[in-house]
């Protein structure tokens, strides 16, 4: 039978993996957009994004554990960019 830690360190390993795979998906969609979207979304310029979203890549694979502080703010700003950035300049590639 396993014990408590086996299946808490499971659990963190498969949040850990889909919060990479999230922020690796932000940074992606961050990219297809040109800069001329995110000063018409009246957003945050692109290089601005990409940068954030990217420590926040490299900051999860190089410290894979998600209650650290670092990765809370960056996973944070992943949700603002997937809820708010990116519906915008999809809305405005739609437009077009």
């Amino acid at each position: 039978m396993p014990n408590v830690f086996q299946i808490e360190g499971g659990l963190l390993l498969v949040v850990s993996l889909a919060l990479l795979a999230l922020k690796i998906f932000a940074l992606v969609t961050a990219l297809m957009f040109s800069p001329d979207h995110y000063r018409a979304a009246d957003k945050l310029t692109k290089p601005a994004w990409v940068a954030i979203l990217g420590i926040g890549v490299a900051a999860q694979i190089l410290m894979p554990d998600v209650r650290s502080l670092i990765n809370l703010a960056f996973t944070i700003a992943v949700f603002v960019y997937l809820a708010d950035v990116r519906p915008a300049l999809s809305g405005l590639r739609q437009r077009r």
